[in-house]
């Protein structure tokens, strides 16, 4: 009993000594909901990852453009005016993570996206030449093969409805495995890749439940409670994933005696294209530059694993959910798709279907669209940062100590700098549109010193994949973009699958020839009705039974 009441005049200490210290005045300025003892927000917070997502967008509406709430004794501001963005996402005072990414170092350990300081630096100092413009051309290669992989198993399948969630995630981590790893996935096991891509899912859960339930410590994340035993599972997936990678890499290079990594060593201040690595076998990986950089002493294997799980993770989930957007947006929004279509037919046709960094550059209206579905569907919706010094905002001071959220999802949907918001038009990227707006109103990829190193690469990989798409195939929405509920994670993750029709090009020819538009209605609908299994029960009967059912439905006026 003495012990029991020893713990808990200790916590009301720490209680006081916090919400009453100059950090805590400071931040309970700042409106949002009213706190409890203790507890503070956190049983307003304590959902499902699924309901988290909904009640976050009510709270910073309720309380725009700033909010604080408090997780027991750690308080957190919420950011979603473009003004207040850029103090914080410009500010070397502002580089270090916040506390909630310390819930990845299990993982990540400190790599380029949890680490700061000195280590953060030389980290990003070793890996930008990854991902300059040259290098950048010699990835096109890997983009375009995963693409043509994708394409023909398009074609290969027998239905044409598509979930677009598992195919976009398997070709990009297709695609940063080969890129930034320098492995292809065919060497690793089908299974296993599946077993990573869950277990990335389960982290993530992790690390949300664990930022609304701040009283789990990491010495309770034991097997002994569900939360720790999901940790513990999910990393044995991840950690194996990327330690099979590694070795796949070290035996390439041994089989090689180093040859590669000395000619990168010697070429690493060579511009010239044609020196930075020749031949498919010697594409220049970033893991390469990791490897070159432990034998010069300037990180070691545990540092290389880090950036390893870093990499594949952020580099393929961002960009596959960026990739699933994408398709349903073209989807949904016809003239824009066929608008599309048209400026990648007409490149593509005169280059024999190839893509190269020349015709990437081309793709200026694609490009808008994608820009804008990434408004819509910033793949990271979140940014949050730890303040070792104080910021002063437009009109409130924060103190160090404290955590700041920056809510990229709303200042993207924020009618005083987008009017009409939730309206999907790519000439909102327009040159002349864009002149005026703030700089901070749109950043899918962060700012400032930590914004995301690998933005001009993502780029390039999803104008590759949505122009082979729309070169080869039409897209006709099932699902629809108001009708997708997000989980919170740490990507703008659906809950529920997101299914595309996918027509190919015959079909398509057999839409366009039909000779009246009564006739490319029913045309549509009846491929969509298949395509949808709604004519299952129907597949028996003969055309005209198919066809009264169909005329029938058009008359209803529902379609």
């Amino acid at each position: 009993m003495f012990y029991l009441l020893l713990v808990i005049l200790g916590v009301l200490i720490f209680h006081i000594s916090t919400r009453y210290s100059r950090m805590g005045k400071l931040v309970n300025k700042i409106p949002g909901p009213r706190p409890i003892p203790i507890l503070g927000n956190m049983l307003l917070l304590n959902v499902s990852s699924d309901k988290l997502f909904g009640v976050m967008r009510e709270l910073i509406n309720s309380y725009y453009p700033i909010l604080k709430v408090w997780f027991c004794t750690n308080a957190m501001v919420g950011l979603r005016h473009p003004d207040d963005i850029e103090v914080i996402l410009s500010s070397q005072k502002a580089i270090d993570k916040s506390y909630v990414y310390g819930y990845l170092e299990p993982w990540l350990k400190t790599g380029l996206l949890t680490s700061t300081g000195d280590k953060w630096r030389a980290r990003r100092k070793i890996l930008t030449p990854a991902f300059h413009f040259q290098i950048l051309k010699k990835y096109m290669d890997i983009t375009s093969e995963q693409g043509q992989k994708m394409i023909d198993a398009l074609r290969q399948k027998k239905e044409t409805v598509e979930d677009i969630v598992p195919m976009s995630s398997t070709f990009t981590l297709n695609i940063i495995c080969e890129s930034a790893m320098g492995v292809a996935l065919d060497k690793i096991d089908v299974k296993e890749v599946k077993e990573y891509k869950m277990a990335i899912h389960d982290m993530g859960d992790v690390v949300v439940q664990r930022t609304v339930q701040p009283y789990v410590l990491d010495w309770m994340m034991t097997p002994l409670i569900k939360l720790g035993r999901m940790q513990k599972n999910a990393l044995i997936v991840l950690h194996k994933f990327t330690d099979k990678v590694l070795k796949e890499r070290r035996n390439y290079h041994n089989r090689t005696e180093n040859k590669y990594l000395h000619e990168l060593d010697d070429n690493a201040h060579d511009d010239d294209s044609d020196n930075v690595a020749l031949g498919r076998k010697k594409r220049l990986a970033m893991l390469d530059l990791l490897l070159l950089a432990e034998k010069k002493g300037l990180i070691d294997e545990e540092g290389i694993k880090e950036e390893m799980d870093t990499f594949t993770f952020e580099g393929h989930d961002t960009t596959g959910i960026a990739l699933i957007f994408i398709l349903l947006m073209l989807a949904e929004n016809k003239e824009a798709q066929d608008k599309a279509r048209e400026e990648v037919s007409k490149m593509l046709n005169s280059t024999g279907g190839k893509i190269s960094q020349t015709e990437i550059q081309e793709f200026n209206y694609l490009e808008r669209c994608i820009k804008e579905t990434l408004r819509l569907y910033p793949s990271v919706p979140n940014v949050l940062r730890h303040l070792t010094e104080d910021l002063q905002l437009k009109n409130h001071t924060l103190p160090a100590g404290v955590d700041v959220i920056c809510f990229l999802y709303d200042v993207h949907r924020d009618p005083n700098f987008w009017p009409d918001p939730e309206k999907f038009d790519p000439d909102r990227f327009l040159p002349e549109n864009s002149a005026g707006r703030h700089p901070y109103a749109y950043v899918p990829f962060s700012a400032g010193p930590r914004n995301c190193i690998g933005q001009k690469f993502a780029m390039m990989e999803l104008k590759s994949l949505v122009a082979r798409i729309l070169y080869n195939f039409q897209l006709e929405p099932i699902d629809r973009s108001a009708d997708v509920k997000f989980t919170t994670d740490l990507v703008l993750r659906p809950i529920n699958p997101i299914q595309d029709v996918i027509l190919s090009n015959s079909m398509i020819g057999d839409y366009q020839n039909a000779n009246t538009e009564e006739s490319r209605k029913l045309y549509n609908l009846t491929n969509k009705w298949k395509m949808m299994n709604i004519l299952k029960v129907l597949h028996e009967k003969d055309w005209a039974v198919q066809m009264a059912v169909i005329t029938d439905y058009l008359k209803r006026d529902t379609y």
